[in-house]
């Protein structure tokens, strides 16, 4: 039988029996069936390669699934099944789905002309409203995706310091990219030693020579960090990271970690970039910049910026753009600044603006009340699941047999301790009672959901854990 292969990020691999297959659900009520949803994926697999369009998305089990609309915090498949949506496009749309403001935005834009490869006053008007958000942002570039942001980013550094190297963390995320997956999920037999983490690339077909310009670091070991830096002083162009640490559990920064990044770079003279595609605008209108108090060099900006259109924006200190400015480096793109997305883009950063008093202390409430849910729940039936991060996001750790529990520090803790395997079981379950969270763990709550929302997930969760608790078996 063939088996279908996952992101890189997943050691396991998913047979296409077991995506087809539909599981025996042992009690009175009925559970979401994907009977609509397993046709459509295998007409796919004729014209798609591999079925989807973004590798990660044939982890859902028991199907990838297939959605017609959504609404707030809710969303409908082909089966017309209603999901409260704690996935939100990969944390996207912080708006929740299609907000009347939005839609209407597009399609007075859409009438007016979709692209251009040119100027329009909107694109004026979002670098304004991103400056006023952001204080880091002196100035601002547009491109369709963080991955490019962090390709432009990277470049920016080499050229205005003349080094070659990037410092980045080992499990942090940035983009696709050949540059942005060098150490991102090593697996355990390939780590490297503690003091100096591989730069082990996931991907086949990149150039050989990337993963050599970057130096690996651990998250949260202040101390490591300045010594990979004394290591190759001189030679380390910037330090990209994420914030918070989003793209494997959830894992905040340490209580120097980000004074410790700031000081080193401006000792170093290196660039400090936050890669806030995730963290933009969730942790209120200034970013994690403002919610954490620092101040980066060179911002990345993808996800909410956009609310949930192929948008992306590189901010930065004006003196760190001036080889943009001078043309001695190459940024371009045919569908930069594109009047629809611009559109979209200034709706969202609006709707920011407009909730300034409430955001993101709201959603971080409701995170921390469904964070709480989780594990009370999850107590309840004697399940090992502990959520961890903000209410702005957050991961739910599932404790392998013997892990102590805590909160995790980094990413080799993470693969030690969460038990990949148990909580794709319990997922699956959640997604057939209308709960949807990421497939890696991660979930997400927007400025949509609601008290009524949270409290239509508690009976839905409880039968989920209920079910998973009875029918889980640890691989042998």
């Amino acid at each position: 039988m063939a088996t279908v292969k996952v992101h890189p990020k997943y050691s396991a691999a998913i047979t296409f029996q077991e995506i087809t297959q539909t599981r025996t659900h042992p009690a009175c009520f009925m559970p979401y069936t994907f009977a609509e949803s397993q046709k459509l994926f295998i007409r796919a697999a004729r014209s798609i390669a591999g079925g989807v369009n973004s590798g990660i998305r044939k982890l859902e089990l028991p199907v990838p699934v297939y959605f017609t609309h959504g609404r707030g915090a809710r969303l409908w498949d082909v089966d017309g099944n209603e999901y409260i949506d704690y996935q939100l496009g990969q944390g996207a749309l912080l708006y929740g789905h299609a907000p009347a403001g939005l839609a209407a935005a597009l399609g007075e834009q859409a009438r007016r002309g979709t692209h251009w490869a040119a100027q329009s006053l909107l694109e004026i008007e979002v670098a304004e409203r991103i400056q006023k958000l952001i204080p880091s942002a002196e100035l601002v570039r547009f491109n369709n995706s963080a991955t490019e942001v962090v390709g432009a980013a990277l470049r920016l550094a080499r050229a205005h310091t003349g080094r070659p190297l990037i410092l980045k963390f080992e499990g942090h995320y940035h983009g696709w990219g050949d540059e942005g997956l060098v150490g991102f999920a090593p697996p355990a037999d390939r780590w490297g030693p503690d003091d100096t983490p591989s730069q082990l690339h996931p991907s086949q077909g990149i150039i050989p020579e990337v993963p050599t310009k970057f130096v690996v670091a651990r998250w949260n070991d202040p101390a490591h960090l300045r010594q990979r830096v004394k290591q190759y002083s001189g030679q380390i162009a910037a330090i990209i990271f994420e914030p918070v640490l989003c793209n494997t559990s959830c894992i905040a920064p340490c209580a120097s970690l980000l004074e410790t990044i700031r000081d080193l770079c401006d000792q170093e003279s290196m660039l400090m970039i936050a890669d806030e595609t995730i963290t933009g605008f969730r942790f209120g209108g200034a970013g994690a910049q403002g919610y954490l108090g620092f101040s980066s060099d060179l911002t990345i900006l993808g996800k909410a910026v956009g609310g949930g259109t192929p948008f992306a924006a590189l901010a930065g200190k004006a003196r760190f753009m001036e080889k943009i400015i001078k043309g001695e480096i190459v940024h371009a793109g045919t569908l930069n600044g594109n009047p629809l997305c611009l559109a979209a883009s200034k709706w969202s950063l609006d709707y920011v603006l407009e909730h300034m008093k409430e955001h993101p202390g709201r959603i971080n409430k409701l995170g921390q009340s469904l964070m709480r849910s989780l594990e009370d729940c999850a107590r309840r039936h004697h399940i090992p699941l502990h959520p961890q991060g903000p209410g702005l996001v957050f991961h739910t750790t599932m404790l392998k047999p013997g892990a102590p529990p805590g909160p995790i520090n980094d990413y080799r803790d993470y693969v030690r301790r969460h038990d990949a395997p148990r909580w794709a079981h319990l997922r699956r379950y959640l997604l057939e009672e209308g709960v949807r969270a990421i497939e890696r763990g991660l979930w997400f709550v927007s400025m949509a959901h609601t008290d009524q929302d949270l409290a239509e997930t508690l009976p839905r969760m409880e039968r989920a854990f209920a079910l998973h608790a009875q029918t889980w078996q640890a691989p042998a």
